[in-house]
């Protein structure tokens, strides 16, 4: 499933980034690896941008890269 499928509040593991483009690779810096437990938090209300909670802290990406970002969601 893709980050920006996940529904608001659910928890999630991220399963891999498979592009290697810049905007991933910076994301993978700020600790947004494969096997991070990460929430949702919000969505803006046009759907742009999202709000993840991860390492404890809060994150916030385009729509565009949450969509390159494939999760596994946590029941």
């Amino acid at each position: 499933m893709k980050l920006s499928e996940l529904p608001v509040g659910t928890n999630a593991i991220v399963r891999e980034l498979p592009n290697p483009d810049p905007a991933n690779i910076r994301l993978r810096e700020m600790g947004l690896l494969a096997g991070t437990k990460l929430s949702l938090i919000r969505v803006a209300p046009l759907g742009d941008p999202i709000e993840i909670k991860l390492r404890g802290y809060h994150l916030t990406i385009r729509k565009t890269e949450a969509d390159h970002i494939l999760v596994d969601p946590v029941p």
